[in-house]
């Protein structure tokens, strides 16, 4: 009989996690780090914890990545090339950007050198070609086995309302009366109702909010269709070439917004990484951009007061339990007591109930370089 129940035992203990970490080397010029510091850096942390793959970028510098990559596959881990899509690659591509509905191009938000937050328009095809090309030529012949795909989205309400009523150019204009969507009658919409035209009749986790206007409503479900389509395409091009795909994604009550759609999404993804920042006072940090879209559209109503805590976590996890793809959650891990205060029992906290989904495991969020010891050991194994 004790033998039967340590059986069942095992067979109802959570699997152990399985790590994605992120080296942030800056923007496309000089990375911020060294070859020989970095492979320190992993070979420390993966003393503390099982890392099974790196996401590394986006740097030109071709070498760091050749030596790095030598380092993680004498290990069996993969390396991944941090792959901005539809921002920050107007530094060095012509690529035409994003407008709002009123033809007008948002405003950016310049958290650091190198991250803009400036995006481009989704669905000119010049902008998609020059992504791949970018693999192409700039990173082919670096050892990556797999690409990880960010900035595949709109603005958000970082911008305001311009920042999620993009993009409105004319080709994207055409995408959308193919969705059965006018651009011309939204604008009218919402010069007409103002902040009322975003008001909402409730919230569900599975379902997202409930807009009060149809024309609303339609408009959000037409654009992630439009975006999470061309994001699609960019995402079968490159695993075309026999790479994994990994995706960026906003929170599930949050990424209608910004034209992620996940139903569309996973099904071209390896994995996915929603980004669930709890602690983040910045792009993608969820109370963040939720706050954001309460000043943005303050006479709009029905947005209910959320609470960050492990309970609106696990509504997040559940909203994507049925996603056809791998899962790990975003948990941040570094530290900047502005804008990221997180700490110890908070990643614990975080990555408890990402398991307690049965999901694959997390990515340590955004940059193991600069991440705080404890920060990492709190989530090494227990030992029997």
């Amino acid at each position: 009989m004790l033998g039967l129940l340590a059986m069942a035992a095992c067979q109802t203990r959570p699997a152990e996690p399985a790590y994605i970490v992120q080296v942030y080397l800056g923007g496309w010029e000089t990375p911020d780090y060294a070859a020989d510091r970095i492979i320190r850096r992993i070979d420390s942390v993966s003393q503390m914890i099982p890392v099974k793959k790196v996401i590394i970028g986006w740097s030109l510098d071709k070498d760091i990545y050749r030596q790095v990559g030598d380092y993680l596959h004498s290990k069996d881990i993969r390396m991944l090339l941090w792959l901005p899509v539809f921002a920050e690659t107007e530094e060095i591509c012509d690529n035409t950007p994003a407008v709002d509905l009123w033809g007008r191009v948002p405003a950016n938000y310049d958290l650091a050198a190198g991250e803009g937050f400036r995006f481009n328009c989704p669905t000119d095809s010049q902008n998609a070609a020059h992504i791949v090309a970018l693999y192409d030529h700039c990173f082919s012949d670096c050892g990556f086995d797999g690409v990880f795909l960010d900035r595949i989205r709109t603005q958000s309400f970082v911008s305001g309302v311009s920042g999620v009523l993009s993009c409105g150019c004319p080709v994207c204009a055409e995408h959308f009366a193919a969705e059965g969507i006018l651009l011309e009658d939204v604008k009218a919409a919402c010069e007409t109702r103002g902040d009322s035209f975003f008001s909402v009749t409730g919230y569900a986790p599975d379902t997202g909010f409930c807009f009060e206007d149809s024309l609303a409503a339609a408009f959000f479900k037409a654009k992630g269709h439009i975006v999470s389509n061309a994001v699609a395409a960019i995402a079968d091009s490159l695993k075309s070439r026999g790479l994994e795909i990994g995706m960026d994604l906003y929170a599930p009550f949050m990424a209608p917004f910004v034209g992620q759609d996940y139903s569309i999404l996973a099904q071209h993804a390896d994995f996915i990484k929603p980004m669930l920042y709890r602690q983040t006072f910045a792009p993608a940090g969820m109370g963040f951009e939720y706050d954001l879209l309460r000043k943005a559209v303050p006479g709009a109503s029905g947005y209910p007061e959320f609470v960050m805590d492990s309970d609106f976590l696990t509504s997040q996890l559940e909203a994507m339990a049925s996603c056809p793809c791998a899962k790990y959650p975003g948990i941040e891990i570094n530290y900047r007591a502005d804008i990221v205060p997180t700490s110890p029992a908070y990643v614990t906290e975080s990555l408890s109930a990402v398991m307690r989904q049965g999901f694959d495991g997390a990515v340590l969020s955004w940059n193991i370089m600069e991440a705080p010891d404890a920060h990492i050991a709190c989530l090494a194994p227990k030992k029997n």
